[in-house]
């Protein structure tokens, strides 16, 4: 197993909120929910119900245009691409300001389309401006952790309008051999996490940073050294061996299945369609972090991917007898 079993739960609730919460967004943005309202008929003064639909637009003009689907799968993949190759030439260069800034930008959007969802837009885009702030400018871990939850539902309700099942199936296996070729070809996806975390001192995706039980115990043993008031040479050696694990998800590996879900929950009209696919997703990425070994990367996309299909299948199967 890659993680313990404690961070490996972490890792999927945070993983699995993200798509739930992100196909609320998402149902908010797109098909609306539907509610019932009792009226009296001023002719008749009989009680009837009226059945009526709540949708809102995506605020702060990020209305999404309107293109034909196989349009928007090129439009993605070249910009994936294109960015990608973005943001290493910015690292070659070391403009860490620009990239910092460029991140600002998405995060405050895409959090403030998520808050949008449940508040006044003009809160919304505060609150996302505060919490922008500390994510990028003052590494706060929760702040970070709680804008991921954010910004993919965010994400998502922009590209969800414009893509159908079937392109959103082609895009997850082209992201599928891409994760590949990145992380165990090419390895540069690696190394723009490794920049990310050292250089930038940010990260596009979950983080949680943890200790092992022998670290656990250096230290609790260092504290009571210094305690003592004596043995510091033992209190540092002690100190310098403590190893901080990370447990890390990519942002893509979180947005795609959401994007997918997304879709299903469109095509259909049925938020549970889309948690289905969510829950197979989150049974996908319980099998790689059971399965992964330590200190090793693995791409996630190409069992998210299955996962997702999988639910996809089980979603057709209850349609088609429904």
């Amino acid at each position: 197993m890659k993680h313990n079993w404690k961070i490996t739960l972490i890792i999927l609730g945070l993983f699995l909120l993200t798509q739930l919460i992100g196909l609320a967004v998402i149902k908010t943005y797109t098909v609306g929910w539907q509610t019932t309202q009792t009226v009296i008929d001023e002719t008749t003064g009989i009680e009837k119900q009226i059945i009526q639909n709540i949708t809102k637009e995506i605020p702060y003009g990020f209305a999404p245009p309107e293109i034909e689907p196989q349009i928007s799968l090129i439009t993605i993949i070249i910009a994936i691409i294109v960015a990608t190759l973005i943001i290493l030439l910015l690292g070659r260069i070391r403009a860490n300001l620009i990239i910092k800034l460029w991140f600002s930008f998405v995060v405050l959007i895409t959090v403030a389309i998520t808050l949008a969802t449940f508040i006044p837009e003009i809160l919304a885009i505060g609150a996302a401006t505060i919490l922008t702030f500390f994510k990028i400018f003052r590494r706060n871990l929760v702040v970070h952790n709680l804008t991921e939850i954010m910004i993919y539902p965010g994400l998502a309700a922009i590209f969800v309008p414009i893509l159908n099942i079937g392109v959103t199936i082609l895009l997850l296996i082209f992201l599928s051999f891409y994760d590949f070729y990145a992380v165990v070809k090419s390895k540069h996806m690696i190394e723009l996490a490794k920049y990310q975390m050292k250089e930038l001192k940010i990260f596009t995706g979950f983080f949680i940073p943890y200790l092992r039980k022998g670290d656990w115990k250096k230290i609790r043993e260092a504290r009571r050294l210094e305690k003592e008031k004596k043995k510091k040479g033992k209190r540092k050696k002690l100190l310098e061996k403590i190893q901080v694990n990370v447990a890390i998800l990519g942002g893509g590996d979180v947005a795609f299945p959401l994007i997918f879900a997304g879709v299903v929950l469109k095509t259909f009209n049925n938020y549970w369609f889309g948690a289905i696919i969510a829950v197979f997703s989150t049974l996908a990425l319980l099998y790689l972090l059971a399965s992964a070994k330590k200190g090793k990367f693995y791409p996630a996309m190409p069992f998210i991917t299955v996962g997702t299909l999988i639910g996809y299948g089980i979603v057709w199967l209850i349609n088609s007898y429904m």
